[in-house]
């Protein structure tokens, strides 16, 4: 029997919850019919290219059906991840999770949707970066505190510090099977002395390298906080026109649109945000030092959202024409890799001359390749995915527009597909430099044995792709395209500057946590504590107990962020 979170009447005091774990639903159809996630592994080529770690979704608008919000936030964010959904819903009493393996609209349907009432909600769409695709690691997690109340919890991102956190956790912190970073961070919420989740959030946030962007909630409160580096995106928006109010927030602004919100502004690095009755309120919790995530522009966000003040699109057809100026191709026809490769290729013919086509068809019914689990080498994953237009390509020169090459797998796929359909010549281009380094911040490409420019020059690449030609865009075109300052923005993957310093390798790792031995949160946790790992805390002092730091009005006036003290 699922348990019940029950706390007093008052939606405004979240604070006075009980102990009591929140209502757990889902996994009972793990496997079942029409509820599977990711496709056979049979079915996939293994380059999964550039995946990010999430998407999450919140939302505080009492009188307003929460969990449909929260459903089409989530479908707006299907890209971020496909491995996994869940939402989690509070009433001001209890907090009721529903979470399965699979996509959005494999997960929900209106019956399990109309049982998830309340007035906040938190949703979440899963790529795992740390721990692996089980049920246990979906999210939002979810946690007990031990100033009362449940705590649901979802995060994008990727954690650096694991194992030094995790340490310091008592075993009573233990957990329901999961083994990610987002558990661990929902654990030290929850085992933090109190005596409010505010408090809670100040002296843990504090504590966190990497990224994460978090949307969370008590039974009654919705917060939200991004790194002091502001990795990735998270944005607040309100939706215009209720008595009571009502606000989201998001991983991206296309979120936003999909539900009527108006944008407001993003949330800054180093910010807590609280949203309740009372409206509102900000706290910073550590200094911004903004590196936002380079490769957002690149790939990873939707083409209609916008990071910094500046359109994701407009950025990739952008970078599209600087391409073309810097490696230029005698050809018949531009081609994209469609979706991602759209604008970056109409950029490049624009800039060109050489007309625009479409050269391969995509299947709109199978799942992005890019973002699912699978490693396994099949030739037909690629095929059920994309296929050529023999009539558009046969005897033609083509350029071949891609977003980014990591593992090569399926831009070689692609050539030999194409010169099979008869065109005559295949030069590849680029949109993005040659990712050269891992990345430890939420998109898992994490070793540089991955990817194949970590040890190859161009020339080689070209040959094991068998391309007539290949060139990359420049990183100095791609910031300048982005109209974000150099070093407002991650470019690890790119030139090897890490932002948020890293721990030792044996630290790193998708599955660090499950590396200890046991496959739970709660058998780590113990087992760090009885070997007493000794790494002491890095990073901010802790932030001021919530009774003594002034909470902020959220500004409502639609900014571009600077990072700077609000």
């Amino acid at each position: 029997m699922p348990h019940v979170a029950d706390s007093d009447d008052s939606a405004a005091c979240p604070e006075s919850t009980s102990a009591h774990p929140p209502e757990l639903r889902g996994g009972s159809r793990r496997g079942g019919p029409g509820r599977v996630g990711p496709l056979p592994p049979e079915l996939l080529d293994d380059d999964p290219g550039p995946r990010d770690a999430c998407g999450v979704f919140g939302v505080w608008a009492p009188g307003e059906d929460v969990a449909n919000l929260t459903y089409y936030g989530l479908y707006a964010l299907q890209h971020r991840g496909q491995e996994a959904a869940g939402i989690a819903v509070g009433d001001g009493r209890t907090v009721v999770v529903f979470k399965e393996l699979g996509l959005v609209a494999q997960v929900f349907d209106e019956i399990t949707l109309s049982s998830l009432s309340g007035h906040v909600a938190v949703g979440h769409t899963r790529y795992s970066t740390t721990g692996s695709s089980t049920w246990e690691n979906a999210q939002p997690s979810y946690r007990t505190a031990g100033f009362g109340g449940p705590i649901a919890l979802g995060h994008n991102g990727n954690l650096t510090n694991i194992v030094e956190l995790a340490s310091s956790l008592h075993e009573r912190a233990g957990g329901l099977g999961a083994t990610t970073d987002s558990d661990l961070i929902t654990a030290m919420l929850a085992e933090h002395p109190g005596p409010t989740l505010v408090d809670a959030a100040l002296a843990v946030l504090p504590r966190l390298q990497g990224a994460f962007s978090l949307a969370f909630a008590d039974a009654s409160t919705l917060y939200a906080a991004r790194d002091p580096h502001g990795i990735h995106p998270l944005v607040l928006g309100q939706l215009e026109d209720r008595p009571e109010g009502a606000w989201i927030v998001a991983s991206e602004t296309a979120a936003l649109d999909i539900v009527g919100a108006r944008f407001v502004r993003e949330i800054e690095p180093g910010e807590l945000v609280i949203i309740d009755a009372a409206g509102p309120r900000s706290l910073r919790f550590a200094e911004a030092d903004r590196h936002v995530c380079l490769f957002e522009y690149v790939y990873l966000a939707r083409p209609d959202t916008t990071i910094g003040g500046r359109s994701v699109h407009a950025t990739r057809v952008e970078v599209g024409r600087r391409l073309a100026r810097e490696a230029p191709a005698e050809a018949d026809l531009v081609i994209p890799v469609p979706q991602s490769g759209v604008p970056a290729a109409v950029g490049f013919a624009e800039a060109s001359g050489i007309p625009f086509g479409e050269g391969l068809v995509k299947n709109s019914y199978v799942g992005r390749t890019f973002i699912q689990p699978s490693q396994t080498i099949r030739q037909r994953g690629i095929r059920l995915k994309l296929n050529p237009l023999r009539d558009v390509i046969e005897g033609r020169r083509l350029v071949v527009v891609d977003d980014s090459i990591v593992r090569g797998n399926t831009q070689r796929a692609l050539i030999r597909m194409l010169r099979e359909a008869g065109a005559t010549e295949v030069h590849v281009r680029i949109s993005s430099p040659p990712v050269r380094w891992p990345c430890f911040y939420g998109i898992d490409f994490a070793t540089r044995s991955e990817l194949i420019a970590s040890g190859s020059g161009v020339e080689e690449i070209r040959e094991s792709l068998g391309a007539d030609s290949l060139a990359y865009v420049s990183l100095e075109e791609l910031i300048e395209a982005s109209e974000q300052p150099a070093d407002a923005l991650c470019r690890a993957c790119f030139d090897g500057i890490y932002p948020v310093p890293l721990a030792d390798a044996d630290k790193l790792g998708k599955h660090r946590l499950e590396s200890f031995g046991p496959a739970t949160t709660e058998e780590v946790i113990a087992q760090a504590v009885r070997a007493r790992v000794t790494l002491g805390m890095n990073g901010a002092d802790p932030s001021p107990d919530s009774h003594d730091a002034d909470i902020e009005p959220v500004p409502l006036v639609p900014t571009r962020t600077t990072g700077g003290s609000l």
